[in-house]
């Protein structure tokens, strides 16, 4: 497997785990993950919907208000958080071991001043927005090459660590409180025949399989 992961990817990875469970500092760090999944909410609505606003909370818990002319489009809606957060996070190391570093960061700017702009009304979610988009610029006009792709790093296994963690921790409270579950809960109530605990499922699997695609990729062998 050495062939397959990099040093540099492991150690970042341990980093981030120690990381994001630092008080404050890592509630703050993980809300770049919450932001991909709410846009993933956000852009499948705009297929046949409207998205009202989103909200961003210091737990790191999101909120995307959307209406839908049909059944199929909340149905979307309600499937793309997680599917998008874990596809961003494949997406992130591939750029970085493509060293695409300034695509990157352009996405990402993209995404939270998509976000300030249209749809982020409450006052942590501006203030998370602001502060982290000021971040990215500095990155991107006056940043080192070498503090570039440490930085960015840190944020893909950031993306990485908490898509698959959020998708294990959404399958485990599928079962434990399935009427409290989130997005299992409101695709269960959707689609009638399919239980919460189905779905819970589902999100964490697919997040293993975006997983898999980096390992393939080799997006995880970064220099």
């Amino acid at each position: 497997m050495k062939e397959k992961f990099s040093s540099k990817f492991v150690v970042f990875i341990i980093l981030t785990l120690i990381l994001v469970n630092i008080p404050i500092f890592g509630n703050y760090i993980k809300i770049i993950n919450t932001v991909i999944h709410e846009s993933g909410h956000a852009l499948m609505a705009l297929f046949g919907g409207k998205v009202q606003h989103i909200s961003l909370f210091l737990n790191t818990e999101g909120v995307t208000y959307t209406s839908h002319s049909g059944w199929f489009g909340g149905f979307l809606t309600g499937v793309s958080g997680y599917v998008f957060s874990s596809f961003f996070a494949f997406l992130a190391f591939w750029l970085i071991s493509r060293k695409k570093y300034k695509v990157f960061i352009v996405i990402l700017l993209v995404f939270i001043s998509g976000n300030l702009i249209f749809w982020v009304r409450n006052f942590y979610g501006i203030f998370w927005l602001v502060s982290f988009g000021a971040l990215f610029l500095l990155l991107l006009y006056k940043g080192s090459g070498a503090f570039v792709q440490y930085f960015l790093l840190f944020i893909a296994s950031v993306l990485m660590v908490e898509s698959i963690s959020s998708s294990y921790t959404i399958m485990l409270l599928s079962f434990i409180q399935p009427l409290a579950a989130g997005d299992a809960t409101g695709l269960a109530r959707a689609t009638f025949f399919i239980p919460a605990q189905l779905w819970g499922i589902f999100f964490f699997c697919q997040a293993l399989v975006f997983f898999l695609a980096g390992l393939k990729a080799g997006a995880y062998r970064v220099e």
